[in-house]
């Protein structure tokens, strides 16, 4: 406790600081950072901030990928989803059973699950701030500057649980002169979307605004087996204003206030088969579909979901000469309601109705600079605080009468850390680079399950995660480096935990060594920039999703429990070649293999064969997790006399993945003795997926500005399967579609 008001003092005063710091005045940061990237955009650089550090990507010694604006807009990409596949060994896909949900994954680390419980395996962090919850990750990429996704541990720089890696999204600032663009797009399914960024100078060079709005709404592209309508709609808007105050030439502030607002069906597909208890109680023709084409028609009860999430985000900046010093407070909260037929068939079986609230917030103080001319420095400190509150009611007809279950959850989360990072060029060409930081935990876990309110529960964790890496430059174009960090993600409760047992007894924190080296250069005279990197990741204590035996209850649970340990193996490569004018080649190649030992749970057979026994998972895969990555794309433009054509083709392959760790629920198991899994359960394994992307751009003058028309198409090849796939112990299971082909027009104009 005595930490904790330290470090409020601590952030009190740096706050302060920077206000006194504003008013008595004295190039600001941001000033700086625009700068770097216009001279970065002059020589063909990209300029990327992943050591918290403006500098171009070829020395900057982590597997980055940068993702600038217009790279976005040629894709005609739509939201963080359009990222899987075009960076190596990263996946993300959207989850339909929470509001604007990603379960994103890299290297092979990823935690697919949206109770506000359990903390996220990958960090997305936006304008500097930790989104610390899976809902609300799946952004939209209208008003980018530029995303950075950063492979591996990056715990001492980008805030907490960043054990699997960081995808960094900027967007832009406000412009000290009128200027925005609009944008209008509609496609199949009835989908339509328009889009508007305005900057407004209210004080010239001292105070500029930005109001902007989204709106996307679509009917969604499952049919429904008994009404013949089209389900699975979405109506999302996310609407604010950022202003920027720079009152003094060596100070800038800015300050973002924003909503995101979303209602939605969420659907589930039926891929329960002969074997599982539920399968008896449905009609025939719903049980024993494929995975595939059969995901895109569903037969159970539509449900409701809304969702509202404002958010205020505030960066200030103050350059004192030797030393910069960056304060980011971010406040964030949800509140959403939710109906979902799990069961996902026309029989009435479970469903489910859940309200959740979720609130955080987070204060970072960072200062950098010069101890002398060969060694710089960043260091800071950071404080997060989160609480989320669950009601469910679940409605179960399996057995007579209707059994309603009912949970209520109340959950705390509190993190301090201290942190810092250095460069030292101690020779020529020469730099070693090694940083850490300390982080302790505290969560805290309330339940209630029907009439039995359980006690209070506490857990406290605390660690030290160090970096270490050298770099050397051969010639001022090439960089070779080898790095070794750890990752470290927090223990906590279970927010599903359904007796004393699972709700009070915490799981442990899980860690990640990661030993990683490279290459980066620039080769041919700047006609090819090719980034190399081999990673060896050893994964230990794993926070997992596990089927156990209810202890003091009847029957089993979910819950999450450390389970075992895990080796991951990989090598990456990117490339961008200009072989011709107005030609741009560029792809990346992902290849993992992962690993389990050790993991061994006491599980639940299934719901019809009675007891529990030792389950060993050690040979299954680990999920989200694909061998192969492979992006190919091509980006010609064509000069005209009335401005310019841009086409863009793109080529996605994406090798199979677990989507799940868990018995095949249809498979016979011997009566006695350890269970050993040769498999996951195959119906929860993704098929290939080859995807095949393509847009057609025209740019020409309206008025003395630039209009643009774009015709697109997302996967082509209309390559369908699933999106992500449960079984529950023996019940029923239930899965969700990809996106299939979508196509359609958008119309743009800036000014």
């Amino acid at each position: 406790m005595q930490r904790i008001h330290a470090l409020r003092a601590f952030l009190q005063v740096g706050v302060g600081a920077l206000g006194v710091a504003a008013a008595l005045g004295a190039a600001p940061s941001h000033a700086q950072t625009a700068q770097a990237e216009a001279d970065g955009a002059s020589t063909g650089e990209i300029i990327v901030s992943a050591r918290r550090r403006e500098e171009a990507l070829r020395d900057t010694p982590v597997a980055i990928t940068a993702v600038n604006a217009a790279a976005l807009e040629a894709k005609a990409s739509v939201n963080i989803g359009d990222i899987m596949g075009a960076a190596p060994s990263v996946m993300i896909t959207q989850q339909n059973s929470g509001a604007a949900a990603a379960n994103v994954a890299i290297r092979g680390l990823s935690f697919a699950d949206v109770d506000k419980s359990f903390d996220p395996t990958v960090a997305v962090v936006v304008d500097g701030v930790f989104i610390g919850t899976s809902t609300g990750q799946f952004f939209d990429f209208f008003d980018i500057s530029q995303i950075e996704v950063l492979r591996g541990p990056q715990g001492t720089l980008f805030g907490r649980n960043t054990i699997g890696g960081v995808i960094n999204i900027r967007r832009t600032r406000p412009k000290f002169e009128f200027s925005g663009k609009v944008e209008a797009s509609y496609g199949n399914y009835d989908t339509w979307a328009t889009r508007a960024v305005v900057n407004i100078p209210i004080i010239d060079d001292v105070l500029a605004i930005k109001p902007f709005y989204f709106h996307n709404q679509t009917d969604g592209y499952y049919h429904h087996g008994i009404t013949g309508e089209r389900t699975g709609g979405s109506n999302a808007e996310n609407f604010g204003v950022a202003a920027l105050l720079q009152p003094s030439s060596n100070f800038d502030a800015l300050l973002t206030l924003e909503k995101q607002v979303q209602d939605f069906v969420p659907v589930n597909s039926n891929i329960s088969k002969t074997g599982e208890v539920f399968c008896l109680l449905e009609p025939a023709n719903e049980c024993n579909r494929n995975t595939t084409t059969d995901l895109y028609t569903v037969f159970g009860t539509p449900g409701t979901s809304h969702y509202e999430s404002p958010a205020a985000t505030l960066e200030m900046n103050l350059d004192a000469g030797a030393v910069k010093f960056t304060s980011v407070t971010g406040y964030r909260k949800s509140d959403e309601t939710q109906t979902q037929d799990f069961d996902g068939s026309s029989a009435d079986i479970y469903f489910s109705a859940r309200s959740q609230t979720y609130r955080q917030f987070s204060q970072e103080l960072r200062a950098a600079g010069k101890i002398s001319d060969s060694l710089d420095y960043v260091v800071g400190g950071y404080f997060f605080k989160s609480r989320y509150s669950l009601q469910q009611r679940t409605r179960i007809t399996l057995f007579a009468p209707p059994a309603i279950a009912e949970q209520d959850n109340i959950g705390h989360a509190r993190s301090l850390a201290f942190f810092g990072d250095f460069n030292w060029a101690f020779a020529d060409n020469w730099r070693l680079s090694f940083g850490g930081r300390w982080t302790q935990d505290r969560k805290q876990n309330m339940a209630r399950i029907d009439a039995s309110q359980f006690p209070n529960a506490t857990v406290s964790n605390s660690k030290f995660t160090p970096k270490i890496g050298i770099d050397f430059h051969p010639t001022p174009d090439m960089m070779l480096y080898a790095s070794w960090s750890r990752g470290y993600r927090s223990g906590g409760f279970s927010g599903r935990g359904t007796t004393l047992f699972s709700a009070t007894t915490p799981y442990g924190p899980e860690t990640v060594d990661s030993f990683e080296g490279g290459f980066k250069g620039s080769l041919l005279d700047g006609l090819l920039e090719l980034n190399v990197a081999a990673f060896l990741a050893d994964y230990k204590n794993l926070q997992q999703n596990t089927t156990i035996p209810a202890q003091g209850g009847v029957g089993s649970e979910t819950i999450v429990t450390n389970v075992g340990s895990a080796k991951l193996k990989g090598i990456e490569v990117e490339f961008t070649a200009h072989p011709a004018q107005g030609l741009t080649l560029s792809g990346s190649l992902g290849l993992l293999d992962n690993s389990l030992k050790d993991f061994i749970s006491q599980g639940a057979i299934s719901a019809t064969v009675p007891g529990t026994r030792i389950i060993d998972y050690s040979n299954v895969s680990m999920i989200y997790a694909p061998k192969t990555t492979l992006s190919l794309n091509a980006n010609y433009k064509v000069p005209t006399g009335f401005g310019e054509v841009v086409a863009n083709l793109g080529y996605r392959h994406i090798s199979p993945y677990d989507q799940q760790i868990g018995l095949d629920a249809t498979a016979t198991y011997p009566a006695t003795g350890t269970i050993v899994v040769p498999r996951n359960d195959p119906r929860v394994r993704s098929d290939t997926q080859d995807l095949l992307d393509a847009s057609l751009t025209t740019r020409f003058d309206l008025g003395g500005h630039t209009a643009r028309i774009t015709a697109f198409g997302r996967n082509l090849l209309d390559d369908r399967g699933p999106n992500a796939a449960f079984t529950v112990a023996g019940l029923w299971s239930f899965s969700s579609a990809r996106e299939p082909r979508t196509y359609g027009v958008i119309l743009g104009y800036e000014f």
